[in-house]
Order: C-alpha cells, then structure tokens, then sequence
C-alpha cells in the first residue's frame, strides 16, 4: 500500500525536523561551555565607565488591569537610583478596573515629593502594548527608554548599571537578565524558572556574544530613542513587539548588548491557565513575527550562521506542532510495525539540548543549581504537554485569524493570589490534552509488541498531555467552585475579576 510509505516518509521528516531545533540547543550549549560564558554571566566587563553626565531616561510601565502589582510596582520604580531631574516615570494605563484610581493616588504622593510622573490615558486601546509604548515615545523627548511589565521590580540600581552599556552610539538596546520573585512557589513555577534561566543564561549569552541575533525580551531592558526610530517604531501587526522590532532594528545595523549580571526580577505564572495564555501569545507572536520578516532576513547581508540561527529562532514553536503530528502518527505506524531505518537515535542525541541548556543554567546561576535540577521532568511534562496550546496559537498565526488579538496575562503578587486573581477561562484544550493523553496510552500498548521502538516516545508525550489536561481540569474545578461560591455569596464578589 502506498499510503504506509508516506506515513513512514512523513514520520522521518518530522523526526528530522525536530532533530534540528534539538541539536541546535546542542550547539548553543556546548558552545556556551567551550567559550567559557559562565563567569561572564556573573561579572559582565571588568570595567564599566560612568558617563560624565548621566543622559535622560524615562521608564514606561504598560499597565492593563493590574491592581494587584501596580502599585507595588511604582513604588519599587520611584526607588531607582538615578538623578531624579532625568528621570520621567510613564504610567501607560489602559485599564478599565480599579487600577487608574490606584495609580492616580500614588502618582498624587509621589508628584508632591517632587518626582516626574507622567500617568497616560488614552481614548482607546488601540495596538495594546505596542500602541502604549509607542504613544508614551510622543508624550516624552528622553534618548532613552526603559520598560517593565507589571509584575517586575527593578534593583535601585537598574539604570545606573545599564546606561554605561550605551558607550557606543550604534548600540539601541541593553537587555538584562530576568530573575525570579516566586520561582519557588509550586511545581509549575520551579519547571518555569528552569526553561527561564536556560534562555537567559545560556541562549541569549550565546547569541550576543557571537554576533548570532537575539531579541529584547519585553521587559527588563533600555532602549535608545534613535533605533527605535530607525527601526520604524513599535508595531502592532504582531503579537510579539518586542521581536519584531528587535530584528526590524537589527536588519536595520543596530547593535544591542546583553548584561546576563544584572537581573530583573519578575513574578512567574502560578497557574496552568495563566502559563498557557503567556506561551498562545508568545508563539503566535513569534509565527507572525516569522511570516513577516523571515524573507528579509534570508535576503539580508546577515552571515549564512546567523541567518540559519535567525530562523530557527523565529519558528521556534513548530516543534509543537511537529511533537503532535509525531504522536498521531505513532498509532498507526505501531500497527504495521516500525523499521529499525527511523532516526529516533538522532531524535535521542538531539533531545539531550534542551537538557543541557537548562541544566547549564542552573549550575551557574546557583550554588545547589544541580538539586535545582531535580524539577526538569516536570519541565518536560509541561514542554510536551503545551503543545495543543501553541499548536493552536500557530495555526491562528499561519492562517491570520484574530492578528491583533492581544490575550494579556493576568499578574498578581504572590500575596493576593490565594485569594484573588483576574479569572481565565479553562478552553477547550484541556480536552484535546487528555484526548491526546488516552490516544498516547492506545498507541504505546500497540507498541509494545508491534512495534517497541516507539513506547518511549508515547509515554514521554502521553505523560506530558496527561500532565497539562489534568492541571487545567483542576484549574476549571477551581474556577467553577469560586463562582458557585460567589452565587452563593459564599465570597466576596469584589476579590473575583474577569479580563
């Protein structure tokens, strides 16, 4: 029959496929290893000049609907040590809750004690994030520009250590390293501060330091007004802004720096539902942002390196949708039995990347990192396990569908979040995780005598989709309980809010 040769071909190519992503986690971490990167991501340079005259910064803060972190956020900003006459302060407040109310408070003290505040209104929402920044550029004349999102609090020291990074006029932008405010909150928040320290430790280190491209983040990191500029400013026809002006300015000759020796922290995402709505955006950002300026890229005068590197890094999320495509396939395949010819040892080779990567990132950012470690099989449950979500996110991204649909995701300091949260939605993917899970569970018994190459590969992916459906299904009990109690009048109305 033909059809079971272009099973067998199809299977192999997706074997291959993410065999590629795999050993180029490979090649960054073993790179990062032979270059010696690790002290550099604790000191940075040996010496670091002040300027004479410290330049004009204003620091954006785009808010939607934060108040639970707002004004734990102004606070923290309004403690950085910098000349306060070169210091602006944007509100960049979108909400429609009790956050403006918070601010306009807060902006009140801090205005009386001679702080330069600006807290910005518009008349619509216009671009999201992006339209925020981008308005906030028109209220301000400062060279440069700082940005956090809402659960970040920023040393007293952030612009100071950052601004003397600027000591050349082609570089646009500093980022620094996240760290982690609740990185031991649960088991969820440990896997997330492992993939999280990984790319900023070994993947952004990597990039910057051998002239491969890497992006602003988001948050954390200064930009100079004059690459925005040149670049062709924020734009909203991505969901990801931060890459698509990082790699519209870097195509543009700018150069950017990364200081892996200042941190950042930031609050991580306590909730299944709160994680997948930050990972839909994200890769659905990153897979507009590929459809946009993937062609200029590989028409660039980028070298073919970096190039190759730019690409995998802009289509980054197709292994999720490649991880269930292998999955499906399995079933069938296992019925007819595999031949020994697949490359699952090259799939094998290639997994071990990720591993490393992360691993490197714990063993030189902490002095137990190796114990730290011990949390990386539910990092793999949740990196297998997410794939239906981004899965989704892609298809949306490929076919346009809802192009400007900025899903936030809700933050809240750790204190309040036992008792209230900005409500999300438990979709549909749940179901698809644990329809995933039983299909993986079919297929592995199959395998198990037709064909056992193959039950690794299905309880690894079965474990993971099991893993996600069963944390959302618990995240949706949850939510159904708060609103039978809020019927009840069980709770106070005033601690649930929706987005």
């Amino acid at each position: 029959m033909l059809i079971y040769p272009l099973l067998l071909l199809f299977y192999t190519g997706l074997a291959i496929g993410l065999s590629v992503y795999g050993f180029n986690a490979l090649l960054l971490g073993f790179t990062f290893v032979a270059k010696r990167y690790a002290k550099r991501v604790k000191t940075g340079r040996a010496i670091k000049v002040m300027p004479d005259q410290w330049p004009h910064v204003t620091v954006q803060l785009p808010l939607y609907n934060e108040r639970f972190v707002c004004e734990r956020l102004l606070k923290r900003v309004a403690q950085l040590d910098y000349p306060r006459e070169q210091l602006t302060i944007q509100l960049l407040d979108d909400s429609t809750d009790q956050t403006t109310s918070l601010l306009a408070a807060l902006t009140t003290h801090f205005v009386a004690q001679g702080f330069d505040i600006q807290h910005v209104r518009r008349e619509d929402r216009v671009g999201y994030k992006a339209g925020a920044l981008a308005y906030g550029m028109t209220q301000s004349d400062s060279q440069f520009f700082a940005i956090f999102d809402a659960d970040f609090l920023p040393q007293p020291s952030f612009l100071k250590d950052v601004i003397p990074y600027f000591d050349k006029p082609a570089i646009g932008m500093v980022q620094t390293r996240w760290a982690h405010l609740n990185s031991d909150q649960n088991a969820l928040t440990r896997a997330q501060s492992l993939a999280i320290d990984g790319h900023f430790v070994v993947e952004q280190t990597v990039r910057s330091r051998t002239g491969l491209l890497f992006s602003f983040n988001g948050s954390g990191g200064v930009w100079r007004r004059t690459c925005i500029d040149s670049a062709g400013g924020w734009k909203s026809d991505t969901l990801a802004e931060d890459l698509d002006l990082s790699y519209r300015a870097k195509l543009a000759g700018w150069q950017f720096s990364y200081c892996p020796q200042i941190e950042a922290p930031a609050e991580i995402p306590e909730s299944l539902t709160a994680f997948k709505r930050q990972q839909f955006r994200w890769a659905k950002g990153s897979i507009q942002t590929a459809r946009k300026l993937l062609w200029p890229l590989l028409c660039s005068d980028q070298s073919v390196i970096a190039k190759l590197h730019g690409a995998l890094h802009l289509t980054g999320y197709f292994v999720h949708p490649m991880m269930i495509m292998w999955v499906l396939l399995s079933l069938p395949l296992s019925l007819t039995g595999v031949p020994s010819s697949l490359p699952l040892s090259l799939v094998g080779i290639a997994g071990a990347g990720p591993p490393l990567v992360y691993f490197l990132g714990q063993v030189v950012l902490y002095r137990r990192g190796g114990l730290r470690f011990i949390y990386f099989p539910f990092l793999l449950l949740l990196g297998t396990g997410i794939a239906v979500n981004n899965t989704h996110a892609i298809v949306e991204a490929l076919l346009n569908r809802k192009p400007n649909e900025f899903l936030r995701t809700p933050k809240f300091s750790a204190a309040a979040a036992a008792n209230s949260t900005y409500q999300l939605k438990v979709n549909w993917t749940v179901w698809a995780e644990l329809g995933l899970a039983l299909y993986a569970l079919i297929a592995m018994l199959i395998a198990v005598r037709s064909a056992p190459e193959l039950v690794f590969v299905q309880i690894m992916f079965g474990s993971g989709f099991l893993y996600v459906g069963l944390l959302g299904l618990r995240d949706g009990v949850q939510q159904w309980t708060r609103r039978w109690q809020q019927r009840r009048g069980l709770e106070n109305p005033s601690s649930l809010s929706t987005d």
